[in-house]
Formats: C-alpha cells, structure tokens, sequence
C-alpha cells in the first residue's frame, strides 16, 4: 500500500458499537479532517 498523502499520525483503535454499525473515537483535534480507516484480520 502507498499513501501519497502527507500523514499526520498513525495510531490503532478498535470499533465499538454504536446502535447498528460501530464508531471509531478520535482526539478531538481532529474534528473536520480526512482519515482512512484500514480493516485488518485478528
């Protein structure tokens, strides 16, 4: 995989529930930007 972006940060959490899909918490800092969200095998 190649990101031709400028990265920001890096960091790994996990999907929780939300209802009836899932949600991923961020720093708040981050409101209004772009990310990329990348499922991967356990």
């Amino acid at each position: 995989m190649h990101i031709k972006e400028k990265v920001k940060v890096v960091y790994e959490k996990v999907i929780t529930p939300f209802g009836n899909s899932g949600k991923l918490d961020a720093p708040k800092k981050y409101i209004g930007k772009r990310a990329y969200v990348i499922i991967v095998e356990d």
